[in-house]
């Protein structure tokens, strides 16, 4: 009976042509320039295409005298580009309409369903019915409350051939964060690091300035900048003293998002200074203070300390929790509330070993210097209980390996056990 079913359900998918997985991976390839720039909307590419037919009675048509497809061309194609802007499916028809091409008949290629709710934008699938398109290709159905389904349901109500699930796993892949954030409650986790070659971050003295070369701190900025939120612990605020911003010269408008990432200090015990360089620019981007409900309550110093950096600007947020994985999951429902899609975490290596020992890392970034400092008190990455055996050892996913002057930059995705 179970294979029964499972042959059944088998019948039941879409038969995607070579055609249809081309248009749609070309849409996926427009989708993804809007990483940095959507958030916390998903990155969505749509591609309009015509297809032309060859009459009956042409000399070209088939044996049973009936029409032939030729062939397929492009009319218009988009992407959502920045947040509260068009949706990718508008920014196609406008494409068209400005070529002069006509939308009746075509076919739409789309990474996520259509909207059907009124957000920022009209929604969507309007847009596609009132084109007149003649079948819509869909790579994923969006789980967002307001869509989930509906989408689908008003295109096929209009009487458009509706597919759905090409390269669905490539669609998934691509808005992984977004998906994190509705699915799982909490933002897409990215760790970030600097280190020597013999694995340290630091001295052990602390000192940190600087592990890398200017090349790859001008990478860093350019990943802070695509960023919802940007996080370190308390003894990386103490040590290092960081702003946690942008560095604007780093950047170039074009190909890098000009965002402000809010900033973020794990702090349990509550202790960042107030006149640290987080608190005393508060006022400029928002800072978090995250840190236990309970020590705020019971300790006076840190209540105290509390207030001041309230004074100064910052939100202190009491997290309930009486571990810190409990304390971390609260920090992090939070922020996907507020609409935060990818959490950049910069260490130090207690909070990347909780994150670590949790499977709360979903992405790596490493900088990584030709230099040796030794030192078995050291700073290294990644503390906490960390694996027993090394075949359990996390992989990164089609790792990439590039130098930045005499640095090496490698980044990824982990592969989760």
């Amino acid at each position: 009976m179970p294979c029964t079913v499972f042959i059944f359900h088998l019948s039941l998918m879409p038969d995607f042509s070579t055609d249809d997985k081309h248009w749609m991976a070309r849409a996926m390839e427009l989708a993804k320039r809007g990483e940095g720039f959507v958030e916390p909307n998903p990155m969505v590419g749509c591609v309009l295409t015509s297809t032309h037919h060859l009459d009956a009675c042409h000399p070209g048509a088939n044996s049973s005298g009936s029409a032939e497809v030729f062939g397929a061309e492009v009319i218009g194609e988009g992407w959502h580009k920045v947040f509260g802007g068009a949706h990718a499916e508008i920014e196609a028809i406008r494409a068209a309409s400005l070529a002069e091409k006509s939308t009746k008949n075509a076919t739409a290629y789309v990474t996520l369903e259509p909207c059907c709710h009124h957000g920022k934008t009209p929604p969507c699938v309007e847009a596609l019915i009132k084109a007149e398109v003649r079948r819509v290709v869909i790579a994923m159905r969006d789980p967002f409350t307001q869509v989930n389904g509906g989408g689908i349901d008003r295109l096929r109500e209009a009487g458009i051939d509706v597919s759905v699930g090409c390269l669905e796993s490539n669609a998934r892949e691509l808005n992984a964060p977004y998906l994190m954030r509705l699915e799982r409650h909490r933002p897409w986790v990215i760790a970030k690091w600097a280190m020597t070659l013999d694995g340290k971050m630091a001295t052990h003295t602390g000192s940190s300035r600087w592990v890398t070369s200017e090349a790859s701190r001008n990478v860093v900025h350019q990943l802070r900048a695509r960023m919802d939120a940007v996080m370190v612990g308390s003894r990386t605020a103490g040590l290092d003293d960081p702003l946690l911003t942008v560095r604007r010269e780093t950047v170039y408008p074009e190909t890098v998002p000009n965002r402000t990432p809010l900033r973020i200090v794990f702090d349990s015990h509550g202790t960042l200074s107030p006149k640290s360089r987080l608190a005393r620019t508060a006022h400029e981007s928002l800072v978090i203070v995250a840190a236990s409900e309970q020590v705020l309550q019971t300790d006076q110093t840190a209540k105290k300390n509390a207030i001041l950096l309230a004074d100064s600007g910052c939100e202190v947020i009491p997290l309930k929790g009486e571990t810190h994985h409990e304390r971390l999951l609260e920090l992090f429902a939070d922020l996907a509330k507020r609409g935060a899609t990818n959490l950049l975490v910069e260490g130090g290596g207690t909070l990347l070993g909780h994150l670590f020992d949790h499977q709360l890392i979903d992405e790596t970034h490493v900088f990584i210097a030709p230099k040796l400092i030794g030192g078995k008190d050291a700073t290294f990455p990644i503390a906490g209980l960390g694996i027993t055996e090394m075949s359990d050892a996390c992989e990164l996913i089609d790792p990439v390996t590039e130098p930045l002057g005499h640095d090496i930059y490698c980044h990824g995705r982990l592969r989760k056990p």
